[in-house]
Protein backbone atom coordinates (compact mmCIF):
# COMPACT_ATOMS: atom_id res chain seq x y z
CA UNK A 1 0.00 0.00 0.00
CA UNK A 2 2.89 2.52 0.34
CA UNK A 3 4.04 1.38 -2.50
CA UNK A 4 0.88 2.57 -4.70
CA UNK A 5 0.93 5.85 -2.68
CA UNK A 6 4.73 6.37 -3.50
CA UNK A 7 3.58 5.68 -6.78
CA UNK A 8 0.38 7.74 -6.84
CA UNK A 9 2.57 10.48 -5.56
CA UNK A 10 5.35 9.99 -7.75
CA UNK A 11 2.87 10.55 -11.42
CA UNK A 12 1.47 13.45 -9.24
CA UNK A 13 4.22 15.32 -10.30
CA UNK A 14 3.55 16.18 -13.62
CA UNK A 15 0.15 16.53 -13.47
CA UNK A 16 0.23 20.24 -11.62
CA UNK A 17 1.99 21.48 -14.19
CA UNK A 18 -0.23 19.81 -16.94
CA UNK A 19 -3.49 21.15 -15.40
CA UNK A 20 -2.37 24.89 -15.34
CA UNK A 21 -0.75 24.87 -18.75
CA UNK A 22 -3.63 23.01 -20.16
CA UNK A 23 -6.08 24.18 -18.42
CA UNK A 24 -4.54 27.84 -19.13
CA UNK A 25 -5.21 27.81 -22.89
CA UNK A 26 -8.49 28.63 -23.42
CA UNK A 27 -7.54 31.88 -21.02
CA UNK A 28 -4.68 32.60 -23.58
CA UNK A 29 -6.47 31.80 -26.66
CA UNK A 30 -9.51 34.34 -25.61
CA UNK A 31 -6.79 37.04 -24.95
CA UNK A 32 -4.66 36.47 -28.30
CA UNK A 33 -8.48 36.87 -30.14
CA UNK A 34 -9.40 39.40 -28.85
CA UNK A 35 -6.43 41.54 -29.95
CA UNK A 36 -6.57 39.41 -32.86
CA UNK A 37 -10.06 41.33 -33.47
CA UNK A 38 -8.83 44.58 -32.37
CA UNK A 39 -6.00 44.25 -34.48
CA UNK A 40 -7.77 43.74 -37.96
CA UNK A 41 -7.57 47.44 -39.12
CA UNK A 42 -4.31 48.35 -37.48
CA UNK A 43 -0.68 47.62 -39.11
CA UNK A 44 0.46 44.09 -39.66
CA UNK A 45 3.46 44.83 -37.29
CA UNK A 46 1.34 46.39 -34.62
CA UNK A 47 -0.60 43.03 -34.07
CA UNK A 48 2.73 40.66 -33.78
CA UNK A 49 4.42 43.27 -31.73
CA UNK A 50 1.60 42.26 -29.49
CA UNK A 51 1.26 38.89 -30.34
CA UNK A 52 5.01 38.67 -29.90
CA UNK A 53 4.58 40.03 -26.08
CA UNK A 54 1.62 37.83 -25.39
CA UNK A 55 3.55 34.48 -26.43
CA UNK A 56 5.98 35.29 -24.18
CA UNK A 57 3.99 35.39 -21.37
CA UNK A 58 2.39 31.93 -22.16
CA UNK A 59 6.15 30.43 -22.76
CA UNK A 60 7.47 31.75 -19.82
CA UNK A 61 4.73 30.21 -17.61
CA UNK A 62 5.99 27.44 -19.78
CA UNK A 63 9.67 27.68 -18.51
CA UNK A 64 8.46 28.07 -14.77
CA UNK A 65 6.99 24.40 -14.64
CA UNK A 66 10.46 23.01 -17.24
CA UNK A 67 13.47 25.05 -15.60
CA UNK A 68 12.15 26.26 -11.73
CA UNK A 69 9.53 23.84 -11.15
CA UNK A 70 12.00 20.72 -12.15
CA UNK A 71 15.42 22.06 -11.07
CA UNK A 72 16.57 21.24 -14.17
CA UNK A 73 20.30 21.93 -14.69
CA UNK A 74 20.81 24.14 -17.95
CA UNK A 75 24.87 23.33 -19.22
CA UNK A 76 25.57 25.55 -22.08
CA UNK A 77 28.60 25.45 -24.28
CA UNK A 78 29.79 27.58 -26.90
CA UNK A 79 28.73 30.54 -28.41
CA UNK A 80 25.21 31.78 -27.58
CA UNK A 81 24.91 35.13 -28.41
CA UNK A 82 23.40 37.65 -25.29
CA UNK A 83 21.57 40.18 -28.00
CA UNK A 84 18.65 38.77 -30.10
CA UNK A 85 19.13 37.77 -33.70
CA UNK A 86 17.20 37.15 -36.64
CA UNK A 87 18.07 33.58 -37.06
CA UNK A 88 17.39 29.58 -37.98
CA UNK A 89 17.59 27.15 -35.32
CA UNK A 90 18.91 23.77 -36.67
CA UNK A 91 18.95 20.85 -33.99
CA UNK A 92 19.11 17.46 -33.21
CA UNK A 93 15.37 15.61 -32.15
CA UNK A 94 14.94 12.88 -29.34
CA UNK A 95 12.04 14.37 -27.54
CA UNK A 96 9.15 16.35 -27.09
CA UNK A 97 11.46 18.37 -24.76
CA UNK A 98 12.99 20.18 -27.79
CA UNK A 99 10.67 22.57 -28.25
CA UNK A 100 11.00 23.39 -25.21
CA UNK A 101 14.66 24.15 -25.58
CA UNK A 102 14.40 26.48 -27.83
CA UNK A 103 12.54 28.41 -25.57
CA UNK A 104 15.41 27.94 -22.67
CA UNK A 105 17.92 29.46 -25.19
CA UNK A 106 15.50 32.27 -26.58
CA UNK A 107 14.43 33.42 -22.95
CA UNK A 108 18.26 34.00 -22.59
CA UNK A 109 18.38 36.41 -25.42
CA UNK A 110 15.13 38.23 -24.68
CA UNK A 111 13.56 36.60 -27.49
CA UNK A 112 10.83 34.50 -26.64
CA UNK A 113 8.32 35.98 -28.60
CA UNK A 114 10.14 35.24 -31.53
CA UNK A 115 10.07 31.52 -31.50
CA UNK A 116 8.47 30.16 -34.67
CA UNK A 117 8.61 26.67 -35.80
CA UNK A 118 8.17 24.87 -39.13
CA UNK A 119 5.96 21.78 -37.42
CA UNK A 120 5.17 18.33 -39.42
CA UNK A 121 1.88 18.64 -40.65
CA UNK A 122 -0.30 16.43 -38.28
CA UNK A 123 0.27 18.93 -35.55
CA UNK A 124 -2.10 21.75 -37.17
CA UNK A 125 -5.06 19.57 -35.82
CA UNK A 126 -4.20 20.04 -31.98
CA UNK A 127 -6.85 21.53 -29.95
CA UNK A 128 -6.46 25.56 -30.04
CA UNK A 129 -2.78 24.83 -30.11
CA UNK A 130 -2.52 23.91 -33.93
CA UNK A 131 -4.79 26.66 -34.95
CA UNK A 132 -2.38 29.17 -32.83
CA UNK A 133 0.95 27.75 -33.69
CA UNK A 134 0.29 29.35 -37.07
CA UNK A 135 -1.22 32.58 -36.53
CA UNK A 136 1.88 32.80 -34.62
CA UNK A 137 4.37 32.24 -37.72
CA UNK A 138 4.69 28.93 -37.42
CA UNK A 139 4.64 26.74 -40.95
CA UNK A 140 3.15 23.34 -41.59
CA UNK A 141 4.82 20.95 -43.52
CA UNK A 142 4.63 17.44 -45.22
CA UNK A 143 6.95 15.30 -45.86
CA UNK A 144 9.05 14.45 -48.97
CA UNK A 145 7.07 14.23 -51.89
CA UNK A 146 3.99 15.90 -50.20
CA UNK A 147 6.74 19.21 -49.57
CA UNK A 148 4.84 22.36 -50.48
CA UNK A 149 8.14 24.73 -51.23
CA UNK A 150 5.74 27.39 -53.19
CA UNK A 151 3.20 27.45 -49.80
CA UNK A 152 6.51 28.07 -47.37
CA UNK A 153 8.15 30.74 -49.41
CA UNK A 154 5.26 32.69 -49.44
CA UNK A 155 4.39 32.38 -45.90
CA UNK A 156 8.21 33.35 -45.47
CA UNK A 157 7.68 36.14 -47.45
CA UNK A 158 4.88 37.44 -45.82
CA UNK A 159 6.47 37.47 -42.25
CA UNK A 160 9.29 39.36 -43.43
CA UNK A 161 7.25 42.03 -45.35
CA UNK A 162 5.32 42.19 -42.05
CA UNK A 163 9.22 42.65 -40.29
CA UNK A 164 8.35 39.52 -38.26
CA UNK A 165 11.09 38.71 -35.88
CA UNK A 166 12.60 35.37 -36.55
CA UNK A 167 13.92 33.15 -34.38
CA UNK A 168 12.64 29.69 -36.67
CA UNK A 169 13.04 26.79 -35.42
CA UNK A 170 13.74 23.24 -37.66
CA UNK A 171 14.88 19.67 -36.75
CA UNK A 172 16.35 18.81 -39.99
CA UNK A 173 16.09 15.07 -39.37
CA UNK A 174 12.27 15.19 -39.59
CA UNK A 175 11.29 12.54 -36.60
CA UNK A 176 12.71 11.66 -33.23
CA UNK A 177 15.27 10.02 -32.58
CA UNK A 178 14.78 6.89 -30.66
CA UNK A 179 17.79 4.24 -29.88
CA UNK A 180 14.84 1.58 -29.32
CA UNK A 181 13.72 2.39 -32.88
CA UNK A 182 16.45 0.27 -34.54
CA UNK A 183 14.55 -0.14 -38.12
CA UNK A 184 14.67 3.81 -38.39
CA UNK A 185 18.07 4.41 -37.65
CA UNK A 186 19.02 1.50 -39.79
CA UNK A 187 17.21 2.81 -42.72
CA UNK A 188 19.00 6.23 -41.94
CA UNK A 189 21.70 4.93 -41.97
CA UNK A 190 21.29 3.19 -45.39
CA UNK A 191 19.89 6.07 -47.14
CA UNK A 192 23.12 8.27 -45.61
CA UNK A 193 25.76 5.00 -47.33
CA UNK A 194 23.74 5.31 -50.55
CA UNK A 195 24.13 8.88 -50.71
CA UNK A 196 27.58 8.69 -50.45
CA UNK A 197 27.20 10.58 -46.88
CA UNK A 198 29.04 9.80 -43.87
CA UNK A 199 27.25 6.96 -41.47
CA UNK A 200 25.70 8.78 -38.21
CA UNK A 201 25.12 6.96 -34.78
CA UNK A 202 23.26 9.42 -32.02
CA UNK A 203 21.33 11.32 -34.94
CA UNK A 204 19.81 10.89 -37.64
CA UNK A 205 20.72 11.95 -41.62
CA UNK A 206 19.38 14.91 -42.12
CA UNK A 207 16.71 16.06 -44.85
CA UNK A 208 17.41 19.21 -46.99
CA UNK A 209 14.60 20.56 -47.99
CA UNK A 210 12.64 22.84 -45.30
CA UNK A 211 16.40 23.58 -44.16
CA UNK A 212 17.33 25.03 -47.92
CA UNK A 213 13.73 26.51 -48.43
CA UNK A 214 13.89 28.70 -45.26
CA UNK A 215 17.50 30.14 -45.89
CA UNK A 216 17.00 30.90 -49.28
CA UNK A 217 13.77 32.61 -48.56
CA UNK A 218 15.15 34.73 -45.57
CA UNK A 219 19.21 34.54 -46.78
CA UNK A 220 19.05 38.89 -46.87
CA UNK A 221 17.05 38.95 -43.21
CA UNK A 222 18.90 36.78 -41.12
CA UNK A 223 21.94 37.54 -38.96
CA UNK A 224 23.35 33.49 -38.66
CA UNK A 225 22.60 30.12 -38.43
CA UNK A 226 22.41 28.08 -34.76
CA UNK A 227 23.70 24.87 -35.13
CA UNK A 228 22.30 23.56 -31.48
CA UNK A 229 23.15 19.95 -30.24
CA UNK A 230 21.16 19.01 -27.28
CA UNK A 231 21.85 15.93 -24.76
CA UNK A 232 19.74 14.97 -21.73
CA UNK A 233 21.45 13.39 -18.92
CA UNK A 234 20.59 10.52 -17.14
CA UNK A 235 19.98 8.58 -20.52
CA UNK A 236 21.85 6.06 -20.37
CA UNK A 237 20.77 2.52 -18.78
CA UNK A 238 23.04 -0.14 -16.38
CA UNK A 239 24.88 -1.02 -19.21
CA UNK A 240 26.02 1.92 -20.48
CA UNK A 241 23.96 2.13 -23.52
CA UNK A 242 21.77 4.85 -24.88
CA UNK A 243 18.27 4.95 -23.89
CA UNK A 244 15.08 7.01 -25.52
CA UNK A 245 14.89 10.71 -23.81
CA UNK A 246 12.31 11.43 -21.73
CA UNK A 247 9.36 12.74 -22.54
CA UNK A 248 7.29 15.99 -21.62
CA UNK A 249 5.82 14.01 -18.84
CA UNK A 250 8.42 12.18 -17.89
CA UNK A 251 10.73 15.63 -17.65
CA UNK A 252 8.07 17.40 -15.36
CA UNK A 253 8.33 14.32 -13.30
CA UNK A 254 12.07 15.57 -12.49
CA UNK A 255 13.65 12.75 -14.25
CA UNK A 256 16.12 14.84 -16.07
CA UNK A 257 19.01 16.00 -13.74
CA UNK A 258 20.64 18.46 -16.82
CA UNK A 259 20.29 19.20 -20.17
CA UNK A 260 23.95 19.98 -21.86
CA UNK A 261 23.11 22.56 -25.02
CA UNK A 262 25.95 22.88 -27.30
CA UNK A 263 25.53 26.21 -29.70
CA UNK A 264 27.26 27.17 -32.54
CA UNK A 265 26.78 30.41 -34.49
CA UNK A 266 27.31 30.64 -37.80
CA UNK A 267 27.37 33.68 -39.68
CA UNK A 268 24.99 33.73 -42.79
CA UNK A 269 27.87 34.24 -45.28
CA UNK A 270 29.54 31.11 -44.53
CA UNK A 271 26.53 28.85 -45.61
CA UNK A 272 26.09 28.02 -49.17
CA UNK A 273 23.35 28.82 -51.11
CA UNK A 274 23.09 26.03 -53.85
CA UNK A 275 20.71 23.26 -52.58
CA UNK A 276 23.61 20.70 -53.36
CA UNK A 277 26.48 22.05 -51.73
CA UNK A 278 23.84 23.09 -48.52
CA UNK A 279 23.00 19.47 -48.17
CA UNK A 280 26.59 18.06 -47.93
CA UNK A 281 26.78 21.08 -45.44
CA UNK A 282 24.14 20.10 -43.31
CA UNK A 283 25.19 16.37 -43.32
CA UNK A 284 28.54 17.85 -42.30
CA UNK A 285 27.29 19.85 -39.40
CA UNK A 286 25.48 16.47 -38.18
CA UNK A 287 28.76 14.69 -38.27
CA UNK A 288 29.80 17.43 -35.95
CA UNK A 289 26.90 16.61 -33.84
CA UNK A 290 26.97 12.97 -34.07
CA UNK A 291 30.95 13.50 -32.74
CA UNK A 292 29.56 15.43 -30.11
CA UNK A 293 27.31 12.78 -28.85
CA UNK A 294 29.80 10.11 -28.85
CA UNK A 295 32.05 11.85 -26.88
CA UNK A 296 28.63 12.60 -24.61
CA UNK A 297 27.70 8.61 -24.65
CA UNK A 298 30.56 7.04 -25.15
CA UNK A 299 33.83 7.98 -24.41
CA UNK A 300 36.26 5.65 -23.32
CA UNK A 301 37.47 7.90 -20.89
CA UNK A 302 35.13 8.02 -18.20
CA UNK A 303 35.84 11.38 -16.98
CA UNK A 304 34.88 12.93 -20.32
CA UNK A 305 31.02 11.36 -20.71
CA UNK A 306 28.31 13.17 -19.98
CA UNK A 307 29.60 16.21 -21.17
CA UNK A 308 30.41 18.27 -24.20
CA UNK A 309 34.71 19.30 -25.00
CA UNK A 310 34.96 22.85 -23.64
CA UNK A 311 33.84 24.99 -21.08
CA UNK A 312 30.19 25.30 -19.72
CA UNK A 313 28.09 27.76 -18.28
CA UNK A 314 26.00 26.89 -14.96
CA UNK A 315 22.66 28.86 -16.83
CA UNK A 316 19.79 29.50 -14.09
CA UNK A 317 16.64 31.34 -15.22
CA UNK A 318 15.08 33.80 -12.55
CA UNK A 319 12.05 33.02 -10.91
CA UNK A 320 11.37 36.99 -12.44
CA UNK A 321 11.04 36.10 -15.64
CA UNK A 322 8.34 33.13 -14.96
CA UNK A 323 6.62 33.97 -12.01
CA UNK A 324 4.68 36.54 -13.03
CA UNK A 325 3.51 35.46 -16.21
CA UNK A 326 2.45 32.04 -14.21
CA UNK A 327 0.28 34.52 -11.56
CA UNK A 328 -1.42 36.30 -14.58
CA UNK A 329 -2.55 33.68 -16.50
CA UNK A 330 -3.15 31.25 -13.70
CA UNK A 331 -5.22 34.25 -11.91
CA UNK A 332 -7.22 35.34 -15.10
CA UNK A 333 -8.16 30.97 -15.58
CA UNK A 334 -8.96 30.71 -12.03
CA UNK A 335 -11.12 33.98 -11.89
CA UNK A 336 -13.01 32.61 -15.16
CA UNK A 337 -13.99 29.47 -13.52
CA UNK A 338 -15.26 31.39 -10.70
CA UNK A 339 -18.47 32.30 -12.15
CA UNK A 340 -20.99 30.47 -14.04
CA UNK A 341 -20.78 33.06 -17.57
CA UNK A 342 -17.01 32.50 -16.66
CA UNK A 343 -17.22 28.67 -16.90
CA UNK A 344 -19.33 28.52 -19.85
CA UNK A 345 -16.90 30.62 -21.78
CA UNK A 346 -14.12 28.68 -20.96
CA UNK A 347 -15.92 25.13 -21.79
CA UNK A 348 -17.24 27.02 -24.77
CA UNK A 349 -13.86 28.43 -25.76
CA UNK A 350 -12.66 24.64 -25.67
CA UNK A 351 -15.25 23.49 -27.73
CA UNK A 352 -15.65 25.86 -30.73
CA UNK A 353 -12.11 27.14 -30.59
CA UNK A 354 -11.21 23.52 -31.47
CA UNK A 355 -13.51 23.69 -34.29
CA UNK A 356 -12.83 26.81 -35.70
CA UNK A 357 -9.31 26.08 -35.33
CA UNK A 358 -9.65 22.81 -37.41
CA UNK A 359 -11.92 24.58 -40.06
CA UNK A 360 -8.83 27.29 -40.46
CA UNK A 361 -5.70 25.62 -40.59
CA UNK A 362 -8.00 23.32 -43.59
CA UNK A 363 -8.10 26.25 -45.65
CA UNK A 364 -5.45 28.34 -44.80
CA UNK A 365 -2.26 25.89 -42.95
Amino acid sequence: MLLSLVLHMYSMRCVLPAAVLLGSAPTYVLAWGAWRLLSAFLPARLYQAVDDRLYCVYQSMVLFFFENYTGVQILLYGDLPKNKENIIYLANHQSTVDWIIADILAVRQNALGHVRYVLKDGLKWLPLYGCYFSQHGGIYVKRSAKFNEKEMRSKLQSYMNAGTPMYLVIFPEGTRYNPELTKVISASQTFAAQEGFAVLKHVLTPRIKATHVAFDSMKNYLDAIYDVTVAFEGTVDDKGQRKEAPSMAEFLCKECPKIHIHIDRIDKKDVPEEQAYMRRWLHERFEIKDKLLIEFYDSLDPERRNKFPGESVNSKLSLKKTLPSLLILSGLTAGMLMTEAGRKLYVRTWIYGTLIGCLWVSIKA
